[in-house]
């Protein structure tokens, strides 16, 4: 059999005041053992030192006149100078593992394969915040990633570290600039061409993520409000032409409605069966934990990483699910509901998350 060509692939970082957080993702993209052919910087309108750390790199420097406004317009500046089979989009906060690139190329020697992506972890766990986006990350990314993947239907594609078909991203238009959100509007569109969307465990990558609760606001409203976007966007066509997508999307939609009650549980049962309230807690506490605990030793042992530490962090995550569940109720409302209705024009605005 013979095998197909060699893939070419390059990278394109979206980068705005990031000379910080932008050396370690350009150092991660030089030590990758299958190196890109061309790493493109797009400072898009920094008034740090952005574009000189990015050219003492040695890659290509592309400033737009202004600043565009979100990270799809800034990749999408840069697309017209790939001239590769792929395209990789990293975060300039985002760092690779060095057999990213290796790890992740193999699956689009299928030719149904048009966007992949890896596993994504935190790189610091130093506040609450990060800890229980630590958590999150840790769990999501080994319960229901694997098994929305073996369903050939992954609700997205992350992109902080996604790889790209670069005609198929092209012919679309480019990056999507019409949700808040371009990587779940791409993976969801992709899919519902009839083109596959894969997740690639082995292939680790590490976000930095908000260190602190202002941040995380912004990052969770423009994520659940960019989710509710591409429900209404997507989901009457999902539910023919990709009807397991469609179920993920409908199912998170539940959770996000039963949520309140789940929480509210221990108080209700405690009311309307007069009893204590330490056993109804204790109760209450053990579902959640025998929902959570073996996801992630399984996934404590996958990475490597210390079962202890692993566990400490888990009381933080539950933090960070209350400003999930905030913000996810607002986007339904808003996204869902009143931009249908023409009382609000939804998020347009796209925020840095840190």
């Amino acid at each position: 059999m013979t095998r197909p060509p060699a893939l070419t692939l390059t990278v394109i970082v979206p980068a705005h005041n990031e000379e910080r957080g932008l050396p370690a993702t350009l150092d991660s993209l030089r030590c990758q053992s299958i190196p890109p052919e061309q790493i493109i910087v797009v400072d898009d309108g920094s008034t740090d030192r952005t574009s000189e750390v990015a050219a003492s790199y040695g890659v290509t420097v592309l400033r737009p006149p202004r600043n565009l406004g979100s990270k799809a317009k800034a990749q999408n500046h840069a697309l017209p100078h790939c001239t590769t089979d792929l395209v990789l989009a990293v975060d300039a906060d985002t760092v690779l593992a060095p057999d990213y690139i290796e790890r992740v190329m193999p699956v689009f020697d299928d030719p149904d394969v048009h966007v992949a992506a890896g596993n994504v972890q935190t790189r610091f766990t130093r506040t609450p915040w990060e800890r229980g986006r630590s958590t999150e990350y840790l769990f999501g990314f080994h319960w229901h990633r694997p098994i929305q993947h073996l369903a050939n239907s992954p609700m997205v594609c992350s992109g902080c570290c996604s790889v790209f078909r670069r005609t198929t991203l092209a012919d679309f238009g480019g990056f999507p600039e019409r949700t808040i959100v371009e990587d779940m509007d791409y993976t969801w569109s992709q899919q519902s061409a009839g083109h596959r969307a894969v997740y690639v465990s082995d292939a680790t990558a590490w976000a930095a993520d908000p260190e602190t609760l202002t941040y995380l606001r912004k990052q969770v409203w423009r994520w659940m409000a960019g989710f509710m976007q591409n429900v209404r966007l997507h989901l009457p066509r999902l539910l023919t032409r990709k009807p397991m997508l469609a179920t993920w999307i409908i199912v998170a939609l539940l959770e996000i409605l039963m949520a309140p009650l789940w929480w509210a549980t221990p108080l209700i049962l405690t009311l309307t069966l007069q009893r204590s309230v330490a056993p109804t807690l204790a109760w209450w506490l053990g579902g959640e934990l025998l929902l959570t605990v073996p996801t992630l030793l399984y996934a404590a042992r996958r990475r490597h990483l210390p079962v202890a530490k692993v566990l400490l962090n888990l009381p933080f995550v539950y933090l960070n699910k209350t400003v999930n569940l905030y913000y996810a109720w607002k986007a339904l409302i808003v996204e869902l509901i009143l931009v249908p209705l023409h009382l609000s024009q939804g998020l347009l605005i796209y925020e840095k998350g840190r």
